[in-house]
């Protein structure tokens, strides 16, 4: 199987294709290793290679390979590694594969209902750098429409996520730090579980939490919860 590093870094700190696993408590890794290797854990959208990727090497992977790579992601300290920036228009991008890169002709273009996430140095990116920092380009107003659901719910459209992420969104126990982590990645597992493709134990937590929020809530909260130091 691949090395985990050679997609989520050697220290953890992952990419918005994938997802930081610094600091994540070592039974949630289990869990979702468990998940992937059972077709709990699926993707909603068009089939991604990073997800395709997990699930063959979940399946390829002893129980003895998968605790020791929880134990040593769950023994390091999450980095900052996104500045989220609110603005109307962002620089012209293009796709690289598995995530986007700023246009080498230049330009602009609408945020739109979005985000854009990219790494401020692609070719360190690449060569798989772990201090590789990124921008997350999201629509003005999003942070604190994001932190007013994230501390209140919304009025009855979610719950405040600190009932089981905790005060500073950094985890309790085996429930996850959420805080400071790729706004594209917590979007799409927003997404995921609200289209009910991302199931096991944490799908039947998460579900319920989900199911009214809108595209742009998911936006708001995704921008508010990166904005926070992990």
């Amino acid at each position: 199987m691949r090395a985990c590093g050679s997609c989520h870094r050697t220290e953890g700190t992952g990419g918005p294709e994938n997802a930081s696993l610094a600091g994540l408590p070592a039974s949630y890794i289990v869990r979702q290793m468990a998940d992937y290797k059972s077709g709990a854990r699926k993707f909603s959208g068009p089939q991604r290679s990073p997800v395709l990727l997990m699930t063959a090497i979940a399946k390829a992977a002893t129980d003895a390979e998968v605790q020791a790579a929880a134990a040593y992601f769950s023994s390091l300290k999450p980095k900052p590694t996104i500045k989220v920036v609110e603005t109307d228009t962002v620089p012209a991008i293009q796709i690289a594969r598995v995530f986007y890169t700023i246009a080498k002709n230049g330009g602009t273009e609408p945020i739109g209902e979005r985000i854009v996430e990219v790494p401020v140095d692609v070719e360190q990116f690449e060569h798989r750098d772990p201090r590789s920092q990124f921008v997350a380009y999201v629509p003005k107003g999003s942070i604190a429409k994001g932190e007013a659901l994230a501390k209140t719910g919304g009025s009855g459209t979610t719950m405040p996520c600190e009932t089981c992420h905790g005060p500073d969104l950094r985890g309790v126990d085996a429930v996850p730090g959420i805080a400071g982590r790729s706004p594209s990645y917590l979007v799409r597992q927003i997404y995921d579980f609200q289209q009910h493709t991302r199931e096991g134990s944490a799908g039947a937590l998460m579900t319920p939490v989900v199911e009214k929020l809108s595209h742009d809530d998911m936006i708001s909260l995704a921008a508010y919860v990166s904005s926070l130091k992990p």
